[in-house]
């Protein structure tokens, strides 16, 4: 097997080698690191722009774009100024209310427990008043019933 050197020495930039199988008919093309680390990350190109040609302080271009950046902080800060604003009055909302709930879990326990103990009063009442029944009675009804 025989490999060609590499074609760019740039430090972090894969480059293309070849192999040659030992018939010689194919070349198979591999991807092989050119630095020892095996590579790095790329730069986004706004990032390589901006480093490259690093802008005057003095230009418009320069001045618009530091005012256009401070209009977009301004905004974003009172966006989020008004969202914690609007939690904030939610939160309070949520709490009255949940006042208000328990109060009233408070009003009907109390309406409940009436309510038993004068329904538990009135069926104990009702179980007084019955009187059993004799069994006398019974089997003589029975009796004058069939003659």
């Amino acid at each position: 097997m025989s490999k060609i050197a590499p074609q760019n020495s740039t430090p972090g930039i894969s480059v293309i080698q070849s192999q040659a199988h030992a018939s010689g008919l194919q070349q198979v093309p591999q991807l092989v690191p050119a630095g020892p680390g095996g590579g790095g990350k790329a730069v986004p190109p706004s990032k390589q722009s901006k480093k490259s040609s690093p802008m005057d302080r003095n230009s418009d271009e320069y001045r618009q774009r530091r005012e256009r950046n401070n209009m977009a902080v301004k905004k974003s800060r009172l966006k989020s100024k008004q969202k914690a604003q609007d939690t904030l009055q939610r939160v309070n909302q949520l709490k009255e209310e949940n006042e208000r709930l328990e109060a009233k879990i408070k009003l009907l326990t109390k309406e409940l427990s009436v309510l038993k103990d004068l329904f538990l009063e009135h069926a104990h009442n009702l179980a007084d008043n019955v009187q059993p029944t004799s069994t006398e009675n019974t089997t003589a009804t029975s009796d004058n019933a069939g003659q």
